[in-house]
């Protein structure tokens, strides 16, 4: 069912729409699973927004710089192991100590 009109109704249209959305439920799905944010605690002010947009932004990097398919959690561990990797992957050079 859907308030669509005949024309707005197309195969094509239903399809992008479906997709689209479930591409936001697979982040969600990601989201929570990984960084375990329904139990998270912090709900007022503007730190909920900015932890979601860190843990987007981290997603994020980890699909683009490795195969759609890898696993989150995994990654984000190894990361987490490797902070030089990961500075690499954003473009910032490690900082050397003399």
């Amino acid at each position: 069912m859907t308030d669509l009109t005949e024309q707005e109704a197309c195969v094509e249209h239903l399809l992008r729409l479906v997709r689209g959305h479930w591409s936001i439920e697979s982040l969600h799905w990601v989201r929570d699973n990984t960084f375990d944010e329904d139990r998270s605690q912090v709900r007022t002010g503007t730190l909920p927004r900015v932890l979601v947009t860190l843990r987007n932004l981290a997603i994020g990097i980890i699909r683009h710089t490795t195969y759609r398919t890898v696993n989150i959690a995994a990654a984000t561990r190894q990361l987490a192991r490797q902070p030089d990797t990961t500075l690499d992957l954003l473009g910032i050079p490690p900082i050397l100590c003399k």
